[in-house]
């Protein structure tokens, strides 16, 4: 015979701690005879008598008070388990973990990060930086940080960072003096590019548009890298030109170390996202970075 459920000897002890069956179907919201089943089947199933029964009322007997004695502590941990899963509404704990495009962990986590943690002390941020399209439930992630083209459709996606971003051409002086400026994307088949292969072996090819024409090319030069570091050093080293986000080569820019090329092709696209599965019961610690994600003011992002 199956063991008693734990709703049926919560119904029990109803029963006691009202003094009746009646008054204990009242404050439960059942009829009065489910009640008394209930605790009929369970002292059924234990084969012992749980309560005496009179016109007055019930008692429970020496059975039903050893019953009572031994159950009662582990109720209290479950309303008590059960109360803090309600608490971490208010100040939410435990493990958050996301996977995090490169260019996103660099230059858009910084500056939301931060002030999340300072605000929810109990969440433990675990960052994974990874360029690849990684499967969220597979990878044991809560979310992902991708571009909106490599965001399933089953997903939710929320904007974080700027709204809208762009891609940078751009070459040392030194290069330009001795190779010449390109005027067109068609003239790069005659430049050294460096080039950017994702972890996966995916060489990522530079897309230029004007109006409605985009043009695609595949990098070929002296360098091909997927260290962002060694790329732009190599580019203010006048080895090629590099094309890659405006964020990175804006110091670059400013200094005069690089000079823009190609201006009126650089592609612009939409930011990056927070993505995630929209299951019914999201952890709190995601719930929480969702909200925070969505209070952030534009501002932030004011270049």
């Amino acid at each position: 015979m199956p063991p008693p459920s734990l709703d049926d000897i919560r119904m029990f002890a109803a029963v006691v701690e009202a003094g009746g069956f009646r008054p204990a179907a009242q404050r439960l919201g059942l009829p009065a005879s489910t009640v008394s089943d209930v605790v009929r089947r369970l002292e059924d199933r234990l084969g012992l008598r749980l309560l005496n029964r009179s016109t007055r009322g019930v008692m429970p007997t020496d059975a039903g008070r050893r019953l009572l004695g031994g159950v009662g502590p582990a109720f209290d941990l479950i309303n008590e388990a059960v109360g803090a899963l309600h608490d971490d509404e208010a100040s939410p704990r435990g493990p958050l973990r996301l996977s995090v495009a490169g260019i996103a962990a660099r230059y858009v986590l910084p500056r939301i990060l931060p002030d999340f943690i300072s605000r929810h002390p109990d969440v433990r941020v675990e960052v994974v930086v990874d360029d690849n399209v990684v499967d969220i439930i597979e990878g044991g992630f809560d979310a992902a940080i991708r571009y909106q083209e490599r965001v399933a459709g089953d997903m939710i996606a929320v904007p974080i960072g700027p709204p809208v971003q762009r891609l940078v051409a751009a070459a040392a002086p030194a290069y330009l003096e001795r190779h010449g400026e390109p005027r067109h994307p068609n003239a790069l088949t005659e430049h050294r590019l460096i080039g950017h292969r994702l972890p996966s072996g995916v060489m990522v090819v530079w897309e230029f548009e004007q109006g409605r024409r985009t043009l695609r090319v595949t990098p070929s030069g002296p360098l091909i890298t997927p260290s962002i570091e060694l790329r732009v050093a190599a580019a203010v080293a006048g080895c090629g030109l590099i094309y890659t986000f405006a964020d990175v080569l804006r110091p670059q820019l400013e200094a005069g170390a690089l000079v823009p090329v190609l201006e009126p092709w650089w592609q612009s696209f939409s930011g990056p996202v927070l993505c995630y599965h929209g299951a019914r019961h999201t952890p709190a610690p995601l719930r929480a970075f969702v909200a925070h994600v969505g209070a952030q003011d534009q501002a932030l992002w004011a270049t």
